[in-house]
């Protein structure tokens, strides 16, 4: 044999090797549900009104864990959270506003930078709600009347359409993105990479919307849009996109998608086809299409003989929105579950979502995990699955909680202690069983009082609250004036998080 016929044959084998580790890389799927309460899911409320078949069947073909916090009860904080590793409240509080500037410092690694960097296809299909850089002719030139007092909005014409819009996914690690930015912010217009697939010519008529919700209101804010848009067409849309991008994807090239659904996330909006299929009403139903959209994911993951090597990562970014207290006592089915407080709130309700994950010969199927978790534990423990060792500073506040989910042996509790937060007002500190919060409520709205009624629901009027979320999960039981050295170490630890610097 010739060196040049044994030098190639090498050559070969190197490559050859090479594709199987590569191959060996797990590809990523994260599918994250807007304003999805705990007790949505049928496989997790037997009480539910609502059927969830794809869901349930995900959850019994993985580890769904009961005890799964996100970082706060509002939409892009816990976004961030999930994408960095790093607790929202060391950046900011609030949401994105509409032309909201981008939530990330530049010096934020994230989860798809890392993963990109080690050799994985990157995209983001859905919502974003993260802020971009936009290019403006001049300040806001519309003014609205709006909840009350009147609003400066930007109209078409204030926005440079032709650049390309920068701060968006593209900039924080994704090879792709494709959405409508937030499904009830301005613009509403879809938005492909970094430019508009179309340029909005009109202003939203919040009076003439043109079509109507099948619950709730709109919950739109005025801004541009382009012409004849249709809110109903965004899930469907969406939902084929994905499909599509999963089926144009090289079983030999690892990829993560992050697919962030706007549902059920209002506008309350489910396609006529699922009308009636649930006995919750309207949300109900758009509760019954989301499950079906996620029936899609998976059956593209399947049919393209991804299904085995894609770890799928099921949850949500924080509780049910208010209609949701209407919702129990109109239909009985209580989207928060047994827990208390609702999105926004530092109660369990706001916090406590769904969480799941599937990966084939890796995770036990039909497994169930008590320990807590949060949110910010997604970024680590995909590094270490990838065997992707993270930069100094990246994902702070993320645990590897790989053990867990394959099963193997660990300390538990795993985290040293959860903070929840929404607002500035109000923290919570849990550790262990005990639950901390610095407020005599952790509540950011008042319980109407029917449901405070229907739920038996009492106020508290000691300075702190302290459960034991082992023993009374429903937070009806204050602990605080009985164990005040269990405050004082709580409270004191939860300062030494805050203080903090990243």
């Amino acid at each position: 044999m010739s060196l040049k016929i044994l030098f190639s044959l090498l050559i070969g084998l190197l490559i050859t090797s090479c594709s199987k580790v590569e191959n060996n890389l797990p590809n990523i799927v994260i599918i994250y549900a807007d304003d999805m309460g705990y007790g949505d899911l049928n496989c997790q409320n037997p009480n539910s009104k609502i059927p969830t078949p794809n869901l349930d069947k995900l959850a019994s073909e993985g580890m769904r864990f009961t005890d799964a916090h996100s970082s706060s009860g509002i939409c892009s904080p816990s976004r961030f959270a999930l994408l960095t590793g790093t607790y929202h409240w060391r950046r900011q509080h609030g949401i994105v506003g509409a032309f909201g500037k981008p939530f990330f410092k530049d010096s934020d690694i994230t989860l798809p930078q890392v993963l990109k960097t080690n050799g994985y296809t990157t995209a983001c299909i859905g919502k974003w709600h993260l802020g971009w850089d936009w290019e403006f002719k001049n300040a806001p030139s519309g003014k609205v009347m709006q909840w009350g007092k009147m609003r400066e909005v930007y109209l078409p014409n204030d926005i440079d359409w032709s650049k390309p819009v920068g701060g968006g996914p593209l900039a924080r690690g994704f090879d792709y993105y494709f959405g409508d930015g937030t499904i009830n912010f301005p613009p509403y217009a879809w938005v492909e990479n970094d430019q508009f697939i179309e340029v909005p010519t009109e202003a939203m008529n919040l009076d003439k919307i043109g079509f109507e919700t099948k619950e709730g209101h709109w919950e739109f804010r005025p801004g541009p849009k382009v012409k004849d848009w249709n809110p109903y067409d965004v899930l469907p849309t969406l939902t084929k996109k994905t499909v599509e991008w999963i089926n144009k994807q090289n079983q030999e090239q690892p990829y993560f998608l992050y697919f962030a659904l706007p549902s059920p996330h209002a506008p309350i909006i489910p396609n006529d086809e699922f009308d009636g299929k649930s006995q919750a009403g309207g949300y109900g139903d758009f509760m019954v299409q989301t499950d079906w959209v996620v029936g899609q994911v998976l059956k593209a993951l399947k049919q393209g003989g991804m299904e085995d090597n894609t770890i799928v990562i099921f949850s949500a970014d924080n509780g049910p929105e208010a209609y949701a207290w209407e919702r129990a006592e109109k239909y009985g089915h209580f989207s928060m579950g047994n827990f208390r407080g609702l999105k926004r709130d530092v109660w369990e309700g706001g916090h406590h979502v769904p969480f799941m994950v599937k990966w084939p010969g890796q995770v036990k199927a039909n497994s169930i995990s008590n320990e807590v978790i949060s949110q910010v534990d997604i970024m680590g423990t995909l590094a270490s699955i990838t065997g992707i060792e993270l930069p100094e500073n990246a994902a702070p506040d993320s645990y590897d909680i790989t053990p867990i989910i394959r099963g193997t042996a660990y300390e538990s509790p795993l985290r040293e202690a959860t903070i929840h937060n929404t607002y500035e007002s109000i923290w919570g500190i849990r550790k262990g069983d005990w639950l901390y919060i610095n407020d005599s409520t952790g509540g950011h709205r008042k319980l109407p009082a029917s449901f405070k009624e229907l739920t038996g629901y009492t106020h508290f009027d000691t300075k702190g609250l302290l459960f034991n979320m082992i023993e009374d999960g429903e937070q009806r039981i204050n602990l605080y004036d009985k164990y005040p050295k269990k405050i004082e170490e709580l409270d004191k630890l939860l300062q030494e998080y805050r203080k903090k610097e990243y």
